[in-house]
């Protein structure tokens, strides 16, 4: 991962900053049931996605609204600062944005709770560079794929 410590060794910066940022969303949370606690993570998503400039934002602001489309009984909230989507408070699908650790291309990861198992092995992560036609059809399909409805 980009930027490790000065000793080349343990966890960057950024990785650093993350895991803190995780254990924040955890602590918001505390407490929180039910509806409240569901508004508060949909608004830190949107936060989450606000905060993002350029392509970052304009891909993650699509991958929001393809979700809430093809799977609108995920619930939208953030993992480690990442809009994610949640089924029974497990992460199934989140946006990665490029700046978060200074990358060439961010990604859209499923979580082992996405349904995307084929075989013995099989794709759990795509880099995403644009926002086009074929590549939201291709997020429409995954994430359809990834949280059917019960």
């Amino acid at each position: 991962m980009a930027g490790k410590t000065s000793e080349g060794a343990g966890f960057s910066d950024a990785e650093k900053a993350a895991m803190k940022q995780r254990a924040d969303e955890l602590k918001a949370m505390k407490g929180l049931k039910g509806l409240a606690k569901i508004e508060k993570e949909n608004q830190a998503c949107l936060d989450a996605i606000e905060a993002l400039e350029g392509t970052d934002r304009i891909i993650a602001e699509r991958v929001h609204v393809i979700v809430l489309e093809e799977a609108p009984h995920l619930n939208p909230k953030t993992f480690y600062g990442f809009p994610a989507y949640a089924k029974d408070g497990k992460v199934v699908v989140f946006w990665q944005p490029a700046s978060k650790f200074k990358t060439r291309y961010g990604t859209v990861s499923f979580d082992e709770t996405a349904q995307l198992d084929d075989g013995p092995m099989w794709p759990v992560s795509f880099a995403v560079i644009e926002m086009t036609d074929a590549v939201e059809q291709r997020i429409r399909e995954l994430v359809r794929a990834a949280a059917p409805r019960d």
